[in-house]
């Protein structure tokens, strides 16, 4: 397996930035100096990213400064739900240009979810850990899959000749929030270049209670992962109140057994990328570095366990 840094924050004193809102010139020498101690094969960078570079001379450029830091973009971020009125067609156009970016800057990887900003929850509010999850499969048609499934499936197309992958993400509030739904995508996609990154985080703290166990969830989409976003949480449960809190901790500290995971993505013979989803407050290169240590030993102790 490979290793690549999918952060969610860019602070390295005296710069703090949010990586959803990252210019090129966030990317600082003092948090890339940090982030390539750790020896990643690579980033994850978001399409909102590339597009403020000045054609493709800033794209090489860009590519070629993460480059010199031991940190190439091995993922290119698009994202976004391609069934609201209001983003869709605009979502599915990063997706193309994100196919672009990929190629530009070597990666064969493009990844992203379904998820459209929350309609009704206040600005800045977390949308898990409740009774109803927003444009979530159990309220989906069999209508809204095959319309998605028409809408990626050209970008595929598109992307296959250039040896470039599509991963859509298991991501809570969007209609790819389980692993029933993902394989139901992946079977009308039907594309060899299309697959799903199994964030299963995000199933353990969509509702206040999960619809599956993690060890469910793996076992069942073990063999359609393509990437693998991989993040721990902690929940507090209210079942008074219908309502749970979750937030996220290292790799090795919350309530998913990585361990088990682990063994079933090595038994399912995967062999991409385990993107280490970084924390989003306080040190995130401690926090960060435990957890990407201890997915490595995981994989190694594993490994050794199978014979393999």
């Amino acid at each position: 397996m490979k290793y690549c840094y999918a952060n969610r924050r860019q602070a390295a004193f005296p710069d703090v930035h949010s990586t959803w809102t990252a210019a090129p010139e966030h990317f600082t020498d003092g948090w890339l100096r940090a982030v390539s101690k750790d020896e990643y094969d690579g980033l994850e960078v978001g399409a909102n990213t590339l597009d403020l570079l000045d054609g493709d001379a800033g794209v090489e450029g860009f590519k070629k400064r993460l480059e010199g830091y031991d940190l190439p973009i091995v993922a290119v971020r698009a994202g976004g739900s391609l069934i609201e009125a209001k983003s869709a067609i605009r979502n599915l156009g990063v997706m193309r240009r994100s196919v672009d970016y990929a190629e530009a800057v070597g990666s064969s990887l493009v990844v992203g979810n379904l998820m459209a900003p929350q309609r009704y929850l206040p600005p800045g509010w977390e949308p898990t850990g409740q009774v109803y999850s927003q444009d979530s499969s159990r309220d989906a048609s069999i209508y809204l899959y095959e319309r998605v499934a028409d809408s990626i499936r050209p970008v595929c197309d598109a992307a296959a000749d250039r040896g470039i992958t599509i991963a859509i993400e298991m991501h809570h509030a969007s209609p790819v929030d389980n692993s029933w739904s993902a394989r139901l995508l992946c079977d009308l996609v039907d594309r060899p270049n299309f697959g799903i990154n199994p964030d299963i985080g995000n199933v353990a703290w969509a509702y206040h209670e999960p619809e599956e166990t993690p060890e469910d969830n793996v076992r069942a989409l073990a063999d359609l992962s393509v990437y693998w976003h991989c993040k721990n949480v902690v929940r507090v449960v209210h079942p008074e109140n219908e309502r749970s809190v979750g937030w996220k901790v290292s790799l090795e500290d919350g309530e998913m057994d990585y361990r088990f995971l682990m063994t079933a993505m090595v038994q399912a013979g995967y062999d991409g990328y385990v993107a280490i989803e970084g924390g989003r407050v306080g040190d995130q290169f401690e926090m960060d570095t435990r957890s990407l240590k201890y997915m490595r030993r995981l994989e190694a102790e594993v490994k050794t366990e199978a014979g393999s």
